[in-house]
């Protein structure tokens, strides 16, 4: 008798690092690391632009920015672009086509004009869709302009002469934000909306939620978890980034308002955020078991996007291409299905990727030109697959401010093209916290033109457009037409 498809219980949080996940992580995650103990996780997952829009349709559809079209906040007047393209296809659709019953809970921000309930989902609760406009007007700072500007800074803040009051990074809270607020309605439609599913018919559940984002506003019964003494500053926190892009270093500088003791506060307040989440997610679980269902649900914990939180002196997330804010959770738990639990699988993986692993998993369809991802499907399965990525990519026009930057990573190099300063090439293997930029010394040209090489072959294959050949913005030390050189040419052209 053919085992009937499974069920999905997808949880994204917002800005959470890959590394607080793991056991030996700081954070204290029991319920994850419970999961991670009965399930698969993937250590090197990343997502394609360190910003929620892009990051999220690339979760829902599968295909990285150049071919969904979505590079920054949809939300805001600053917007690339508002709405996927149309070619872009999403995998709920699928799903729902297949008989599945589908059910949304929480944050959207992927399209403007198409919302969850277009795509197959009913919709229990919607944030960060249309008409939910982010940003500050004129008339706001005409209004605060008459108000006196504080000169002192208290704990935790950074001072913004003429933008709004001081930005807070952290405090106390007892779900009393508009955070905690999001994330409590969030969790409470889906508890509902869970205890309701039927075992007859396949379902499918997103659980979108904001935590950890910026700023870390934690229950104190969590942060009362930590010892401040005791949370260390991250090893590349002195990083005075002189060898790095100028608004690196502009970004550090405002941050640079911190005291050690307060980014030592602040990483501590993350992680209190990360334990909070995981305590929620306990009871999304708990509520799972209830119904009887848990054997046969691909649970999946993932984020759109990491945060930086304190490494290079940097918080949230930005142009800065450090894995902090690429670096994403990715486990999966399926009793019915998962072969030899308790794993760890290194291998690179993107958020595109979780698309076909669905529809292979449900029985349906995947055709490998759809997407930019592959299925995982052979590693839950605890094979390896005949051909797997051996690097990894980033594509990313800018957040609010625009820049073109592209990057490409191996297990030993990572090579950021950067459009609008000097390029960065980091020795991973020897360099892990990239401290030091490689690009300019000429022991290593012959590295960056292979990087270059690759990092073209991928735009080529994903329809990137930064392909531009005008004197002034053809500015990588090789262009695209490397894609088509056969590698041994690359000393030749170096």
């Amino acid at each position: 008798m053919r085992k009937p498809p499974p069920n999905f219980l997808i949880v994204m949080t917002d800005h959470q690092r890959g590394d607080t996940v793991l056991p030996e992580h700081p954070a204290i995650t029991p319920n994850l690391s419970k999961m991670v103990a009965e399930g698969l996780t993937f250590t090197n997952a990343f997502c394609p632009s360190p910003h929620c829009c892009p990051a999220r349709a690339t979760f829902f559809t599968g295909l990285y920015p150049s071919r969904h079209g979505v590079w920054n906040n949809i939300c805001n007047d600053q917007f690339l672009s508002r709405n996927v393209k149309p070619s872009a296809t999403f995998w709920s659709k699928d799903l729902k086509d297949a008989g599945y019953d589908l059910h949304f809970s929480g944050k959207w921000h992927v399209s403007l004009d198409v919302k969850p309930a277009d795509v197959g989902w009913t919709e229990h609760f919607v944030s960060a869709a249309a008409p939910n406009i982010h940003g500050i007007s004129w008339e706001h700072y005409q209004r605060i302009a008459s108000q006196p500007q504080s000169g002192t800074r208290n704990e935790g803040e950074i001072l913004r002469p003429g933008y709004t009051s001081p930005y807070r990074l952290y405090g106390t809270r007892e779900l009393q934000n508009k955070h905690a607020d999001h994330d409590e309605k969030t969790l409470a439609l889906a508890l509902d909306a869970l205890a309701k599913t039927s075992s007859k018919d396949p379902w499918g559940m997103y659980v979108g939620l904001i935590g950890p984002h910026d700023p870390y506003y934690v229950p104190s019964e969590f942060l009362d978890l930590y010892d401040p003494d005791e949370i260390p500053l991250p090893v590349s926190y002195n990083d005075s980034m002189s060898d790095k892009p100028r608004i690196y270093q502009r970004m550090r500088n405002v941050f640079g308002q911190l005291s050690s003791r307060e980014v030592k506060e602040a990483i501590r307040h993350f992680w209190a955020y990360c334990s909070y989440l995981d305590h929620r997610f306990g009871q999304l679980l708990a509520a799972l078991d209830a119904t009887g269902q848990a054997e046969n649900t691909v649970v999946l914990y993932c984020s759109d996007h990491g945060d930086y939180t304190g490494e290079h002196g940097l918080f949230a997330k930005g142009i800065p291409c450090f894995r902090g804010a690429y670096h994403v959770p990715a486990v999966m738990r399926w009793p019915s299905g998962l072969r030899s639990p308790n794993r760890r699988e290194d291998a690179f993986v993107s958020l595109a990727d979780v698309g076909p692993t669905l529809l292979e998993t449900a029985g349906l369809p995947c055709d490998p030109a759809r997407f930019t991802g592959q299925s995982l499907v052979p590693f839950l399965r605890h094979q390896q697959p005949t051909a797997w990525r051996d690097d990894i990519h980033t594509q990313c026009n800018g957040v609010e401010l625009y820049y073109t930057q592209r990057s490409v990573s191996t297990a030993r190099y990572k090579y950021v093209f950067n459009g609008f300063d000097f390029d960065e090439l980091y020795d991973l293997q020897n360099d892990p916290h990239e401290m030091r930029n490689l690009a300019e010394l000429p022991a290593y040209q012959s590295v960056k033109h292979h990087m270059c090489q690759r990092l073209w072959k991928f735009a080529y294959q994903q329809s990137d457009t930064a392909i531009n050949a005008y004197i002034t913005t053809a500015l990588a030390p090789q262009g695209p037409a490397s894609a088509f050189w056969p590698p041994m040419l690359l000393s030749q052209n170096s």
